[in-house]
Parts: C-alpha cells; sequence; structure tokens
C-alpha cells in the first residue's frame, strides 16, 4: 500500500497493450517476466517474495520491480445499488506482458530457475524465466 496518494479512488482503465518499461534484467542476473496483462494483488506479491526468500535462504539478493499503488474498491454484499463507490478495498499492480516484476542475484542458476518457478505459482499471470544478456 502506497503512504500517500494524490486521490483515494482510481478508475479502472483497459488491461490491453505490451509494456514499455520495465522490459529487461536491470538489477540481477534473473528474471521473471509477465506474458500477459493482469492486476498482481499485493498480497499476491508478498506470497511470491516469501517463497523466494525463503527459497534462497540467504545466499542472494532478491528485487521486487512491480509495486501495488492502484486502489481497488468494493461494496459490501447486501447494500443495494446506487449511494456511490465502495471503499478502498486492497491495492494492485497494473502489469502488462513482458515486464519484469522479479529480479535475483547471488545464487546459481538452477537454484534461481526452481525459485522463479516456485514463485510463478503463486502469481495470476503467466511468467517466464529469463536470464541477462
Amino acid at each position: 500500500m502506497p503512504k500517500k496518494t494524490k486521490w483515494r479512488k482510481m478508475h479502472k482503465r483497459k488491461r490491453g497493450g505490451k509494456a514499455t518499461r520495465m522490459i529487461s534484467v536491470s538489477f540481477g542476473d534473473y528474471g521473471l517476466k509477465s506474458l500477459e496483462a493482469c492486476w498482481v494483488s499485493s498480497r499476491q506479491i508478498e506470497a511470491a517474495r516469501k517463497v523466494l526468500t525463503k527459497y534462497i535462504k540467504k545466499g542472494g539478493k532478491i528485487w521486487i520491480r512491480i509495486f501495488p499503488d492502484k486502489s481497488v474498491t468494493a461494496k459490501g454484499g447486501e447494500i443495494p445499488m446506487g449511494k456511490g463507490k465502495g471503499a478502498v478495498d486492497h491495492y494492485v499492480a497494473v502489469v502488462k506482458p513482458g515486464m519484469i516484476m522479479f529480479e535475483m542475484t547471488g545464487v546459481n542458476e538452477s537454484e534461481a530457475k526452481e525459485a522463479m518457478k516456485m514463485a510463478a505459482y503463486k502469481l495470476p499471470v503467466k511468467c517466464k524465466y529469463i536470464t541477462k544478456l
């Protein structure tokens, strides 16, 4: 969740288009790249982070390249239509095809590949393991 936002509630917007930024491995040696557009919630990002840190133990360093800065609202179950927009429920990161979501360094390639594969299970988007060229 962001510390401060300019507006509390956001529009939904369309999910199409390919990524134009965050498309190459910049910090680490290995990365997890998205293959489709999706909203990744803060809970899903945290679950993937926990899997990565647990798998590599104290061996390497991890970078999380996506941040959940988009607010998603929800209304209660038995509230009638109308009466305005619901309260902020959770935050998501907008992920486009080709975006690098996680990066890693300091471990050998087989460990990194397995850790990224385990983290990909926690995400709602199809992912691909890539290395720095």
